[in-house]
């Protein structure tokens, strides 16, 4: 076996081996089969891997060091706000206070935990420009399907239940659609102008008497600020529809702007994103939903409320689309963000925005000279940029992504969104340095170069990585599920 190779943890496993140590029980056993259905029971042991603790924390070691992490190198990955998460976050995270309650305790007994719920609630309120927010969705994805079950609720109450359509941009995350079809509703596409903004007149065209909400990111998918949403805003409005916020893309304008001075009725937040929760492996996420007035009654329930001195959860709300999930949301996740809001202030999340934009804008200049630029203007805290000029060459947008291992970089997104060819979404976010940026510049314009010069470098790569280029079209159809003895 080569250096760089690494076993896997079956295979490092020797029968009789254990890696964890337990007391011995003060409790009758019981015997499992008396109590599941006949059927329910393996017929055999479950071929689990036996390693000793030293061997399991060396291996789950060493393959951390093979993957990608915000901790360990810069991941401009576009429309996913992969920023760095303050460690004193995690710190709070893991007081006793916080770490070690339990969410079927008593009221009483948990009114700190409730009052970090409730100030929270208030601080993300003040953010977003709504009247009330739930803490209860557990991601982005959640929180869309949530507010978009408001919106329909809402309809509904009103006697307007002929509202089965959602208007999504073209531009929109694949979420959007995904999430409104969950709901219950059709999507109708609206277009992109020649400037990347949804098109007006084509908005005009689909919005009518059907339409329960627009769906929309501010700034888009693209990078790019709405300039015309008080308009849009008036055209979904007028038509007795909703405005529903795609809250991604929040990094861009915290204590800028905010959503319901747009015109919004309803904005998904996602903690792990703008607001440094962990983000990736899996989860946990954290996807509060904010409100306008007249969809509050509509809000799951219960609500952490403030009665007198006390903090209550307030179940008392006879409209609500009920529990979207089990207890009161990714508690750990909201005292992350909790954390970072009280330390940044202010006047900390204002530079968070104009840092994030200031970034992402030199890059986009630097990178122009050696990429198509689809949209010739300002971005926000991301760009697009299009690697059509290396296609003629014969290197695909896909090939850029894999030699970017090479370097040591996570890629950033592809091919999407999908309404710009060969696309690539880089968002640098504020967290990284200058010199961060210049490296991965650099490394972009070596590419474009190798691209012209010896296109195979860039076709054929990884070339430093353990795993080679894979077949992406087999691993997505035909993936391996489980670990095959020989």
């Amino acid at each position: 076996m080569h250096k760089e190779d690494m076993p896997l943890i079956f295979e490092v496993s020797s029968p009789g081996r254990i890696g964890y140590s337990l007391p011995e029980m003060d409790v009758p056993e019981i015997d499992i089969a008396e109590l599941l259905p006949e059927g329910y029971l393996r017929e055999e042991k479950a071929e689990l891997p036996e390693v000793s603790e030293l061997d399991i924390m060396r291996h789950y070691t060493a393959l951390s060091k093979r993957n990608h992490g915000v901790d360990s190198g810069f991941y401009p990955l576009g429309s996913c706000t992969m920023k760095y998460n303050p460690k004193i976050n995690e710190n709070v995270a893991r007081f006793n206070g916080f770490a070690h309650i339990h969410p079927l305790q008593d009221e009483s007994s948990v009114q700190g935990a409730l009052e970090l719920m409730y100030d929270l609630q208030q601080h993300l309120i003040e953010i977003t420009g709504m009247d009330e927010v739930t803490l209860q969705p557990a991601a982005g994805a959640h929180g869309e399907w949530t507010g978009l079950m408001m919106i329909r609720a809402f309809h509904e109450a009103n006697g307007d239940s002929g509202r089965t359509k959602v208007i999504v941009p073209d531009s929109a995350h694949g979420t959007n659609p995904a999430s409104a079809t969950v709901a219950g509703f059709d999507t109708i596409t609206v277009k992109s102008n020649a400037q990347g903004l949804v098109d007006l007149d084509d908005l005009r065209r689909v919005v009518g008497s059907d339409t329960a909400a627009l769906m929309l990111t501010n700034p888009n998918t693209l990078g790019l600020f709405e300039e015309n949403i008080v308009e849009m805003a008036e055209i979904v409005h007028g038509a007795g529809g909703k405005l529903y916020y795609d809250g991604a893309n929040l990094n861009a304008v915290l204590s800028k702007a905010r959503p319901g001075d747009m015109g919004f009725d309803v904005v998904h937040l996602n903690l792990h994103k703008t607001f440094t929760g962990p983000h990736g492996g899996g989860g946990p996420g954290s996807g509060p939903v904010g409100v306008k007035n007249d969809l509050i009654p509509f809000l799951p329930k219960p609500i952490v409320t403030k009665r007198g001195e006390s903090y209550i959860f307030d179940y008392d709300r006879p409209q609500s689309i009920g529990r979207v999930k089990p207890f009161y949301g990714n508690f750990g996740i909201n005292v992350r963000a909790y954390t970072y809001i009280r330390s940044m202030g202010p006047d900390g999340l204002k530079a968070v925005t104009e840092n994030a934009v200031l970034n992402a804008n030199y890059m986009m200049r630097r990178l122009a000279e050696y990429y198509d630029l689809p949209f010739d203007k300002h971005c926000k805290h991301e760009f697009v940029l299009s690697g059509k000029r290396q296609k003629k060459l014969g290197v695909r947008t896909l090939d850029i992504a894999k030699r970017l291992l090479d370097f040591g970089y996570h890629p950033p997104t592809i091919y999407f969104p999908l309404n710009v060819e060969e696309c690539i979404m880089v968002e640098p976010t504020e967290t990284e340095s200058k010199e961060t940026l210049d490296e991965f510049i650099d490394a972009m314009i070596q590419i474009a170069k190798e691209a012209e010069e010896n296109p195979e470098i860039v076709q054929e790569a990884p070339h430093t990585t353990v795993i080679g280029r894979v077949d992406e079209a087999t691993a997505a159809r035909k993936p391996i599920l489980r670990y095959q003895k020989a």
